[in-house]
């Protein structure tokens, strides 16, 4: 207590209120009347209960904010698994064993191990500490929701994380993981680092976090999958069955199969979606198309009758798809691997280590991305009109909202949650809506500055006329998803708000007005949007913009930490670390900025067209429906 009123009088005596927060090592930090610290709101605590702390400052975990959870007994649990199988360290992903970039609840095994839940990131537990690795995007975000146990590294590549690994695990001693949650290239990256160093890389036949969940993960999902009507799909699943076919024909390797692991591929190619996964309308499950055959691993009883008809009308034949239970897959795919003649082509970016070692390597043909994913990046006609559609609908939501935004919050009745809960209702009312496309990110003031912020409850602060409102948001429609960004200010911005919202405004024109020839690479083509922003000593850590799907995930290219190589991502405005190439039809949002304050100003979709010209160079079409 001495010690406490000594080192905190001087702002105690000024104060009847304040917020706190511990940070990973269990100081305690105060701050203003305000409640907040920087851009973290926290309920105000009075004086006297703020007193009686300091005696547990040095018991880790004792208080905590509100947004953090208790993580002592999860990891003393984890280690004693951890001694079991003689373990050094064990390292979790954010990930499932699809490699999807959003998941469901019971695969998030970090979150449930950490209390963070951010999209991105990787904890790594020894015997005597734990640390998330993760981007900047969730730097602060990770502050938030960690207790003391747990400290924070500023950054996500494989290199950074095994450089560590190295520095805490003693040389002849083991690193474990589960080689389902890892692709081949992450593994590769982990075993160049740490088994050239004397450190032991073990993959133990059982997911050590799910043996410490235990009975409380959440069982497998048993909703139904269902099929899409005709209306709302741009082929046929047979004509883009026979497409993948003649693809595997004209390859200078001869491939005779084609594996699936991304859940929108298999979603994609049969014109089937679910809700096993928040916002992004997938299921569980892999395919094996061959020249011949085609088995789909799903649990046969959660699809629907519509959905299984369809599936089987073609039985027997070529284009008669057998079902096969979900976890047959790694039997199957050793069986057919392992026959004379044979080569399964896959994309690394989705197929786990787990998978990627059952297939010998002269039978293997390996890209980055499959030949369906490439194809469902580029859009018809009919899904280009479909998309268009649920844009204008949507606009119609977005213009509702901002409307009811300018008559209540000069009210002061308006904050980030309810704001965001109102747009959600808006936008179930439009027509085909199934529901937002990912959390909307409702940002009021200093919030607004967090990439991917989430409102809460804990958290929420009051719509002001005098602060930026930034809101990402998006809806999953029959007919295609959304994503959009606005950044909205009622009152006077300063001069610098100004300068930074016009550049990036700049960089949106300067990238619209943009000619440019065949497979020239995003990193290339985002430049342009930079350069107003660089010219001013300005910057944003992420990516310019993703591909989007119809009625399937928000980001249609993804790359994972650490595992950027040179075109690996074929969508136009990529991760500013990747070289893709853009093609004719390709659709993205496109342009999301941040400055210092983040603002982003975010045309709601660009479709790469080609132009009338000589040569026939691509261009951008940039369409805009909340301003037609």
């Amino acid at each position: 207590y001495l010690f406490f009123f000594w080192r905190y009088w001087p702002v105690l005596r000024t104060t009847q209120n304040v917020s706190y927060q511990f940070s990973r090592t269990g100081q305690n930090l105060l701050n203003s009347t305000s409640g907040t610290d920087g851009d973290l709101s926290y309920p105000s605590v009075p004086l006297f209960p703020l007193l009686t702390l300091c005696c547990h400052v040095s018991l880790c975990c004792k208080y905590l904010p509100p947004t953090a959870i208790v993580t002592s007994e999860r990891l003393k649990a984890l280690r004693e698994r951890m001694r079991t199988h003689n373990l050094t360290a064990y390292i979790v992903p954010n990930t499932d064993a699809h490699l999807s970039e959003y998941i469901a609840e019971r695969d998030k095994r970090l979150t449930w191990m950490s209390g963070f839940s951010g999209s991105s990131g990787t904890g790594v537990i020894t015997l005597q500490k734990a640390v998330l690795f993760t981007d900047s995007r969730y730097w602060i975000q990770a502050e938030r929701q960690m207790d003391c146990n747990w400290e924070l590294q500023k950054s996500v590549w494989v290199t950074a994380i095994g450089q560590w690994l190295l520095n805490e695990v003693p040389a002849g001693e083991t690193v474990g993981l589960d080689p389902f949650l890892f692709s081949v290239d992450t593994w590769d990256s982990y075993h160049q680092i740490l088994e050239d160093a004397n450190r032991i890389l073990k993959m133990p036949e059982v997911n050590l976090v799910d043996l410490v969940w235990g009975s409380e993960r959440l069982p497998p999902p048993t909703n139904t999958i269902y099929r899409l009507t005709d209306d709302f799909i741009g082929s046929t699943w047979q004509e883009k069955v026979a497409h993948a076919r003649s693809q595997m024909e004209q390859h200078s390797k001869e491939p005779t199969a084609i594996l699936l692991s991304g859940l929108e591929e298999t979603a994609w190619l049969f014109n089937l979606r679910g809700d096993d996964i928040p916002y992004t309308p997938v299921f569980y499950a892999y395919t094996l198309l061959t020249k011949t055959d085609i088995s789909l691993f799903v649990n046969r009883s959660r699809l629907s009758p519509e959905a299984l008809q369809m599936l089987t009308a073609g039985c027997p034949g070529s284009l008669c798809v057998k079902v096969e239970d979900y976890g047959r897959i790694g039997d199957s795919v050793r069986k057919y691997a392992h026959q004379d003649g044979v080569m399964i082509w896959i994309g690394t970016e989705y197929t786990t280590l787990g998978l990627y070692k059952e297939i010998p390597q002269e039978n293997l043909l390996e890209d980055d991305y499959s030949p369906v994913m490439l194809s469902k990046a580029v859009k018809n006609s009919k899904e280009q009109k479909m998309m268009e559609a649920a844009h204008i609908r949507d606009a119609v939501a977005l213009i509702q909202y901002l409307v009811w935004l300018e008559k209540n919050v000069p009210k002061n009745s308006v904050d980030e949650v309810s704001g965001a809960h109102y747009l959600d209702t808006l936008r179930r009312e439009e027509l085909y809506c199934q529901g937002p496309s990912f959390q909307t990110i409702s940002a009021s003031g200093l919030n607004a500055a967090l990439a991917h912020y989430s409102p809460s409850n804990f958290t929420a602060q009051k719509l002001s006329p005098n602060e930026i409102y930034l809101l990402d948001s998006g809806g999953q429609y029959f007919d295609g998803t959304t994503d959009i960004t606005r950044t909205i200010h009622w009152g006077e911005p300063t001069a610098f708000q100004k300068e930074a919202y016009t550049r990036v405004l700049m960089g949106n024109i300067d990238l619209s007005r943009l000619v440019f020839p065949p497979r020239t690479s995003g990193r290339m083509v985002e430049a342009f949007a930079r350069r107003p922003l660089w010219e001013a000593g300005l910057n944003y850590g992420h990516g310019t913009g993703h591909g989007i799907g119809n009625f399937l995930s928000v980001h249609e290219c993804k790359w994972h930490e650490g595992q950027v190589r040179p075109h690996t991502c074929l969508w136009p405005f990529g991760d500013s670390r990747s070289g893709g190439e853009t093609t004719t039809g390709q659709v993205s949002p496109v342009l999301e900025q941040h400055s210092m304050i983040s603002w982003r100003k975010v045309w709601d979709v660009s479709l790469v067209v080609c132009c009338l010209l000589v040569y026939k160079w691509f261009a951008l079409s940039i369409s805009n429906p909340i301003f037609r």
